[in-house]
């Protein structure tokens, strides 16, 4: 008789939070904007949150940013402890000063009563406003580095919200076609494996945001003007930092252009605080149907050769002394 050997499994372990962000939430901060995949993971979102310490009123707000998809003001605030009655007050606090359309409150864990109030206000409130509660907790397995584990334990009903807002015909002809299509674009970057975009929720405007890896600057695919654009936008909130990176890869002008095997439109945008680097398939426009699968081929191969351009020269210069 033989006998099956039994695998060698390791105990998962769970940890206060307190302790691995040394007791403080200004710890945790930094720390999940250097990490901002995880949250945009469980989100179904591409997060793009720059600002901590917002001031609001004598209060100051932990994150606040945006949804690059959407392009719908984020806000974040977190606490290492189980949640309690003086952070939901300052939640709506912040929501009343900062108007966002997704407010998400991390703690270590949520009363049942605090629970209820996010779910309360997602019933409540109308579809361009959503309340999300993380519960954070830290794991390892034997003395493994620790991993943050996120969970969902409040989200809005997006199905509710969007069968309330199709009844009220809220979104016009034209969001809904913008929607449809941004539908199709992420369909198509699913079936080429391309890891560009987390969004789940469409946008219903014109742009698409995508991010590059590095703060205030993102790709985008752009219904502008009767054409469509294929860009790579330069936006942070220092025009200064904006136009020094674009005069970088200015520098490199025919080494990209030669990646990317034609011209492209290099613009300052003077007064607009922000650069971008594009190019435009003319004569486009989101009401022509009839040409979407056309739209959706040519985005995918300029974006596929914008990225490889801006990559052959390093990428998206960061070193800006």
């Amino acid at each position: 008789m033989t006998h099956q050997r039994t695998p060698d499994l390791g105990r998962l372990t769970t940890l206060n939070p307190r302790d691995v962000w040394r007791h403080e939430a200004h710890n945790f901060t930094p720390w999940l904007l250097g990490n901002l995949d995880v949250l945009s993971d469980l989100l179904g979102m591409e997060l793009a949150l720059d600002v901590a310490e917002h001031p609001v009123g004598s209060f100051s707000l932990d994150l606040m940013g945006r949804d690059l998809t959407s392009g719908e003001v984020v806000i974040v605030e977190n606490q290492l402890e189980p949640t309690d009655h003086g952070h939901l007050g300052q939640i709506l606090t912040y929501a009343a000063g900062t108007e966002p359309a997704t407010v998400v409150w991390i703690a270590s864990s949520f009363r049942p009563e605090h629970r209820a109030a996010l779910d309360w206000l997602n019933a409540r409130t109308d579809d361009q406003t959503r309340f999300f509660g993380v519960e954070l907790r830290v794991v390892r397995i034997g003395q493994s580095q620790p991993a943050p584990d996120f969970k969902l334990v409040a989200q809005p009903n997006d199905w509710e919200k969007t069968v309330r807002a199709s009844a009220r015909s809220e979104l016009s002809s034209r969001e809904r076609a913008y929607s449809e299509f941004w539908r199709l674009w992420l369909d198509r970057l699913a079936e080429e494996s391309l890891p560009w975009s987390r969004a789940t929720r469409m946008p219903r405007g014109s742009a698409f945001a995508m991010p590059t890896g590095t703060s205030n600057v993102s790709y985008y695919c752009y219904f502008m003007g009767g054409r469509l654009g294929s860009e790579i936008d330069f936006e942070d909130p220092d025009p200064a930092t904006n136009d020094a990176r674009l005069r970088a890869l200015e520098a490199r002008k025919a080494d990209i252009e030669a990646a990317y095997g034609g011209p492209l439109d290099w613009q300052e945008m003077k007064g607009r605080k922000a650069t971008r680097i594009a190019d435009y398939l003319p004569d486009s426009v989101i009401d022509d149907t009839d040409r979407w699968e056309e739209y959706l081929t040519w985005l995918l191969e300029r974006q596929r050769r914008l990225r490889r351009a801006i990559t052959s020269v390093g990428g998206v210069p960061t070193d800006l002394a």
